[in-house]
């Protein structure tokens, strides 16, 4: 699918600018440009990014080429987790469409998918791995038999491997818990904030838990 602009069907609804497939070595701004073309009006802006993985500095210079052009972009929608780093850092509103799955009903056990915030009270447990696509407050936990992945602020209690596996993984955009758990190592976690636009992880290491940088991407279920 190339790129392409669609027009609002009426007055108060924005636009929509959907970037097309996305291949290894395409220029983001191009595939921009080419969906704009020279007559595209103006007005809030829906963009649609798809698999497109999108850093801060790439997604900065679209954002400001639309707005350069009278078109604010009111709301971004992707499939990449690369992409949801770089939009939560710039602070732009920022959807997750799920990819669709072949076979959801063999992945069902593998991978627990929530969609929204975790309150203080809730607990969310998983005898596979946890996806959150929203944040976990303080006085929340969850507890997977695989990993804990968490597209949001963790800052709750987080437990993977809870049945022992020791190469479970918890993975956030700001790892920031009350307590983190993998198999039966216990930590706390750090206090000051991460670096913009880097996602963090937990794992064990020589019997201790480790934080440091991760890559944007699921992990092996």
């Amino acid at each position: 699918m190339v790129a392409r602009f669609i027009a609002a069907p009426s007055p108060g609804w924005p636009h929509r600018l959907e970037m097309g497939e996305w291949q290894a070595g395409q220029c983001p701004q191009a595939s921009l440009n080419q969906a704009l073309g020279i007559d595209a009006p103006t007005g809030l802006v829906e963009l649609h990014c798809g698999e497109w993985p999108l850093d801060i500095g790439a997604l900065r210079g679209m954002q400001q080429r639309l707005s350069n052009q009278g078109q604010p972009l009111q709301r971004l929608i992707t499939n990449s987790a690369t992409t949801l780093v770089a939009a939560k850092a710039l602070g732009i509103n920022c959807e997750v469409m799920a990819a669709p799955l072949e076979s959801p009903k063999a992945l069902e056990a593998e991978l627990l998918v929530h969609r929204g915030t975790l309150r203080a009270g809730d607990h969310l447990e998983s005898e596979g791995s946890v996806l959150v696509l929203g944040d976990v407050n303080p006085g929340a936990r969850i507890s997977a038999a695989n990993h804990v992945l968490v597209w949001g602020r963790l800052r709750g209690i987080a437990h993977a491997g809870c049945y022992g596996n020791s190469e479970g993984r918890i993975i956030a955009l700001q790892l920031r818990p009350l307590q983190l758990r993998i198999a039966d190592a216990i930590a706390r976690g750090p206090e000051e904030l991460p670096p913009d636009g880097l996602c963090e992880q937990a794992e064990l290491i020589n019997g201790e838990i480790r934080i440091n940088p991760a890559a944007a991407t699921l992990p092996a279920l």
